[in-house]
């Protein structure tokens, strides 16, 4: 969301998961990100994302591997990306061994990770590494060439 100075108030994340206790899990492990503020809505399945996708702008979808009735990413990212959704898509999963996982950007998928591997330090590199959104000040050493 940008206010009316074109100041960003949250980083909107779209969390698809067709089991409730992921997203519990996940607010509860990035309950205290502060910087950037985060606003994380859920989805139970690919169709109700779709659904908020285009009532309603994201900056970041994390998209749970499979999601009945669909297979796995390699249907559902298709879908997402159909309706003319353009920002950064990752795929979460309880393992991301699978030799499939090798072919995510054919898909239009921009990472992978594990759930297990999500926290708040996490998500923030995420978020810096693929939404745009005004980076505050006690960033920007990092940034500077």
């Amino acid at each position: 969301m940008i206010t009316e100075a074109g100041r960003r108030n949250a980083v909107k994340v779209l969390f698809v998961d067709d089991e409730f206790i992921e997203f519990r899990a996940l607010k509860k492990k990035i309950a205290d990100l502060s910087e950037p503020a985060v606003e994380v809505e859920y989805s139970p399945s690919i169709g109700d994302a779709l659904e908020k996708i285009r009532l309603a702008r994201f900056d970041l979808i994390l998209l749970d591997n499979r999601l009945l009735p669909n297979a796995d990413f390699r249907e559902t990212v298709p879908e997402l990306r159909g309706i003319g959704y353009t920002g950064p898509i990752g795929v979460v999963s309880t393992d991301i061994s699978g030799g499939y996982f090798q072919e995510f950007p054919d898909y239009g998928v921009d990472f992978r990770i594990g759930k297990d591997e999500i926290d708040a330090q996490t998500l923030q590199h995420i978020i810096r590494e693929y939404v745009n959104y005004d980076v505050p000040d006690f960033w920007k050493d990092d940034y500077s060439i």
